[in-house]
């Protein structure tokens, strides 16, 4: 029965589209980065970047270095658009996009993370057996059908995307649309919809009906019945957060997956009209099956465990951050603070308060604040920096506060600890931060 699933032939027509829409949509992100100024604001104008922690080595190119770097992705995504030797083009781009993903967390973002998961699965799906340059160079190479695991490999994927997103919304400042008041109150001077978006039913319309479309619009999808009518909300709910959150090539990304849901023969008349219907429905089982099959399981195994982890770490992730990235908690809460540091001499007791705008750029300034990570990594390198001049130094941050969704500032980072001191801890709570539901402390004197 497994087998049959999987390993039965479709018509391809949806992955080679949705293969030339992504190749697109990786084109214009990596471009796009480049004339927005995304580079040079993110990578180019800071002293360093915040990698993701273990990962030190990869930092960005000096000079301009990294213009040249997002034009080789874009050359590479126009390749995967093209089918251009596109295992070759589609691996290359994911292993650069990797290494922009891993080397900062300046500018986090949900699709960001996405596209990586998307790359490595578009490597292995045969995405370029129809209407490529791969397949018009080598006719041997063509085929129109492809197997039914292609299809579901990626469904599956926007499944556990979506259905976390919906689970993470489900706790009170959503409920209460205090968190979706704080993200309209910024785009109040929106031309035309400016006004409209400060509108409490607005508000409401919005946190209520982003839990729904989270939760059903892939089941919703995969019902014929009410296929296209969930197509129309996805339209409208896209382009909705294209206008007003300004988030990139996900929104149309979103909607390319579309494409795996409707039936062949539609796909083919709108876009592809002379391919060739496949309507055989062979079964072909490869020699690769058990190896798919434990990738698969270990794949999807991952996927829904990370999203979860935060539930295993004491205290709230909303407060600690703890758990947050990798877990599709999109756009869910507004959090401000402030932050000093204190290096202090081990030998002869010097103290010395550090200037954040010294080291860091207006944006590492702002995320420096809530994020416990990128905190201790500043520690640690505010101690390597004082090693080289022969320094031994203690790192502490003497006043740290954070709000979170406009609530009251609250202590955040114990002042007593050295955090130049302190081991990093993947999988379990930060002690040196204090607990969100702490009531009775000297420390929260304002």
């Amino acid at each position: 029965m497994l087998n049959k699933f999987l390993f039965t032939r479709i018509d391809n027509v949806s992955l080679v589209v949705f293969r030339v829409v992504f190749g697109l949509l990786i084109f214009l992100e990596s471009v796009g980065a480049i004339f927005t100024g995304w580079v040079k604001r993110t990578l180019i104008e800071p002293n360093f970047t915040f990698n993701f922690i273990g990962l030190d080595f990869l930092q960005p190119l000096p000079g301009n270095g990294m213009y040249f770097y997002f034009a080789l992705m874009g050359v590479f995504g126009f390749l995967v658009m093209l089918g251009y030797k596109y295992r070759y083009s589609m691996s290359a781009f994911t292993l650069m996009w990797a290494g922009v993903y891993f080397m900062q967390k300046n500018s986090y973002n949900n699709h960001y993370y996405l596209l990586l998961l998307l790359c490595l699965l578009m490597i292995m799906v045969p995405a370029s057996r129809y209407f490529s340059l791969d397949a018009r160079n080598n006719p041997s190479f063509q085929r129109i059908s492809m197997p039914r695991w292609c299809k579901w490999i990626i469904i599956l994927q926007v499944w556990i995307v979506y259905t976390y997103a919906a689970v993470a919304k489900l706790y009170g400042d959503w409920f209460d649309i205090s968190v979706v008041e704080l993200l309209m109150k910024p785009r109040a001077h929106y031309y035309i919809i400016g006004d409209l978006l400060q509108e409490r039913w607005v508000h409401y319309f919005i946190a209520y009906i982003g839990i729904l479309f989270d939760f059903l619009i892939v089941p919703l999808l995969l019902i014929k019945k009410t296929r296209k009518w969930a197509f129309f909300a996805s339209i409208f709910f896209h382009l909705f957060n294209s206008i007003v959150f300004q988030i990139g090539i996900f929104p149309y990304l979103s909607l390319g997956f579309s494409l795996f849901f409707f039936e062949a023969e539609t796909i083919r008349n709108i876009f592809l009209k002379k391919k060739p219907i496949y309507t055989k429905n062979e079964l072909e089982i490869p020699p690769y099956k058990n190896a798919l099959l434990v990738f698969a399981g270990i794949w999807f195994a991952i996927q829904i465990a990370l999203p979860v982890r935060h539930w295993f770490i004491k205290d709230d992730v909303l407060w600690t951050e703890e758990g947050h990235r990798l877990s599709w908690r999109m756009m869910l809460r507004s959090k401000s603070g402030y932050i000093t540091f204190k290096v202090v001499n081990k030998k002869t007791g010097n103290e010395k308060y550090v200037n954040l705008k010294e080291y860091l750029s207006p944006k590492q300034q702002r995320i420096i604040t809530s994020k416990p990570d990128v905190i201790w990594q500043f520690a640690q390198r505010l101690k390597k920096e004082y090693q080289a001049k022969g320094e031994d130094v203690h790192v502490y941050a003497v006043s740290s506060k954070v709000s979170v969704n406009g609530g009251k500032l609250k202590p955040f980072v114990k002042p007593d600890v050295d955090l130049a001191s302190e081991p990093w801890h993947y999988f379990s709570h930060e002690e040196w931060i204090y607990l969100s539901e702490l009531k009775e402390s000297k420390d929260w004197e304002e």
